[in-house]
């Protein structure tokens, strides 16, 4: 049998016994291992069960006397943990690739998650996917090992201005201060100590708005506090090696003059891209050559010197020990050369993976500088950060559409995650979505109608404000009240909004055909006896409906239920028909009904 040992391995991915594999495998591993002394015959395979004092192993796979661990856990291993281990949600299946990227480091060194920030423009709703998702991996890997974690949020607030952003004011003022530090240009809002400043108060604002978890960091403070003096001087010792990663990438003029170090000029206080002319390594500086001819000799640390972005992302990931960050597709060859950088510096780069970009209407890459897309605060002003949270949580390697037009499938499909995760078990749940969104801890409440319906709702009754919808609401949930209901209350608002500035400019009412006209009547007078018999559950509702369109003898009722909202509605889809009518009213869908029969104008009352 073999024998108890005191020591428990941290070990998460699965490996392969496959002869002539597994002494590498097992060896970067050892070093947390107790030996075995049980040895079986050659060519045999045995299932071994260590008992672990404190912990325990799950399990060991012991192949012609090469030995391969697997999901060997520290101490009992919880229900989730066990779930979790299994779990083919994205944010595990990164947390267990963490797992074996950190598996060699000391047991209470914090494993440092990391995102990035440009602050020459504002945050947008590429920043807040990227911090919500690496929060997301960053939840998932505390369910599966007990090591702290940090969350840096790392702003580049020491690159040059190269251009003014055109929806800034005072334009002048930031003209001529091009080329200097971002927090060396005046903050044109006259708010902050620099432009620089205002951007990080307003990045660190926005993270907050949203209950993010995270420290933040500043390139200004880390050059010039020497924090990163002494990776710095590691990138001088391999000067040389990193110009042979760096510039077989680029073209043959930008060849000629490249270096990895920007200096800052003293004069002018400019960040300068200069052929550098001589490397001191025993000096820590560089010599470089102005654009007047005029040679200085400057220190690479205390803040003189800044690198070259790819550099400089190679440098932080060594300098902090950055254990994972991910990026966005476009930068694959960046994150490639980064890591080439990165090891010549002595330093494993970190976990991470590339999400897929967003894309506008017309399916073309969304961008800053040409302003398509949406804007987070836009997204906001229609729904809730969580739906935001799901539309991130989705497809992270697909490239999706991010338009207003998304936003209602994005909201209801949160609401059904939300309604669906109470019943499920525990390997379901740490699927669900929500899980993700609300770091395991999701909020209790039913949900009586969808957001696709409210929007209806407010087409038909036209209300512009709270008070009247949730005069239709109770109708269908008596005991609902914005007090009991927060989130639904908080629909109610995104409803007339999302209402008001794009349902209702492009709503289209047609007059009904002959046959369609028919069909309507025969609804009214069946609505009639819901009406008298009290029938008015949205199940006896879309029973008449189905009942009427099958009667009629459409030849698809699909067509039936499009007719319905586009001569009712003035649109081409819409909700379940009985829901809507259960919750808006017999009356008033008798009204509307008569309305259009009579060829009124339906405008008039939408």
């Amino acid at each position: 049998m073999p024998h108890r040992r005191r020591e428990t391995a941290i070990v998460s991915k699965r490996l392969v016994a496959e002869e002539g594999q597994n002494h590498r495998a097992f060896a970067q591993y050892s070093r947390h291992l107790s030996p075995v002394d049980a040895t079986p015959e050659p060519g045999s395979c045995t299932f071994v069960a260590f008992g672990l004092e404190p912990g325990r192993v799950f399990g060991a796979a012991v192949l012609k006397r090469e030995t391969v661990i697997y999901k060997v856990l520290r101490g009992p291993m919880s229900s989730d943990r066990e779930t979790a281990m299994e779990s083919k949600a994205w944010p595990f299946e990164q947390a267990r690739q963490l797992l074996d990227h950190v598996a060699g480091q000391p047991d209470d060194q914090p494993v440092l998650f990391e995102t990035g920030y440009g602050p020459s423009g504002l945050p947008h709703i590429g920043t807040f996917g990227e911090v919500a998702r690496t929060s997301m991996v960053r939840h998932a890997f505390s369910i599966l090992s007990d090591r702290p974690t940090r969350l840096i949020a790392f702003s580049d607030d020491m690159d040059g201005l190269r251009k003014v952003p055109s929806n800034l004011p005072n334009q002048e003022l930031l003209e001529q201060n091009l080329n200097k530090p971002l927090t060396q240009v005046p903050d044109p809002f006259g708010t902050h100590d620099s432009f620089g400043a205002h951007n990080n108060a307003r990045l660190r604002t926005f993270l907050d708005q949203f209950g993010f978890d995270y420290e933040f960091y500043s390139a200004t403070e880390c050059y010039q506090s020497g924090r990163f003096d002494e990776t710095l001087l590691r990138v001088l010792n391999v000067y040389e090696k990193v110009l042979s990663i760096v510039l077989p990438t680029l073209g043959q003029e930008r060849r000629a003059t490249y270096s990895p170090f920007l200096p800052i000029c003293e004069e002018t206080g400019h960040v300068l891209q200069v052929p550098v002319l001589e490397v001191n390594e025993q000096a820590g500086t560089i010599v470089y050559q102005r654009d007047d001819g005029k040679k200085v000799e400057t220190p690479v640390t205390g803040g003189r010197c800044k690198l070259q972005w790819k550099a400089d992302w190679a440098m932080r990931w060594a300098a902090l020990g950055v254990d994972y960050e991910m990026a966005g597709k476009d930068l694959i060859d960046s994150v490639k050369l980064s890591s080439q950088i990165c090891r010549a510096l002595g330093h494993a780069p970190p976990a991470g993976f590339n999400y897929e970009l967003f894309l506008d209407e017309k399916g073309e890459k969304i961008s800053k500088s040409k302003g398509n897309g949406i804007t987070i605060d836009e997204w906001l002003r229609y729904a809730s950060p969580e739906s935001l949270a799901l539309y991130m949580f989705q497809n992270p390697r697909k490239a999706k559409r991010l338009y207003f037009d998304v936003i209602p499938k994005a909201v209801d499909e949160y609401v059904t995650f939300l309604q669906k995760i109470p019943e499920q078990d525990g390997k379901d749940q740490l699927s669900n979505p929500v899980w993700h969104i609300h770091s395991g801890a999701w909020p209790h409440e039913s949900m009586p109608i969808s957001f696709s319906l409210l929007l209806n709702l407010v087409s038909a009754s036209n209300a512009h404000d709270k008070e009247t919808l949730w005069s239709f609401i109770h109708r269908y949930a008596s005991d609902a009240s914005p007090e009991n209901h927060p989130i639904l209350d908080r629909l109610v608002g995104y409803a007339i909004n999302y209402y008001d500035d794009f349902v209702k400019p492009t709503k289209s009412f047609r007059a009904p055909s002959d046959k369609e006209r028919a069909a309507l009547e025969d609804l009214a007078t069946r609505l009639e006896h819901l009406k008298a018999e009290g029938e008015t559950g949205a199940e006896a509702i879309q029973s008449e409906v189905y009942a009427v369109g099958k009667e009629a003898e459409f030849e698809n009722l699909r067509d039936w239920f499009k007719a319905l909202y586009e001569v009712l509605l003035g649109q081409s889809q819409g909700p379940r028909f009985g829901s809507f009518v259960a919750i808006y009213g017999i009356t008033e869908t008798l009204a509307l009904i008569r309305k259009a029969l009579s060829g009124e104008d339906m405008l008039t009352s939408s």
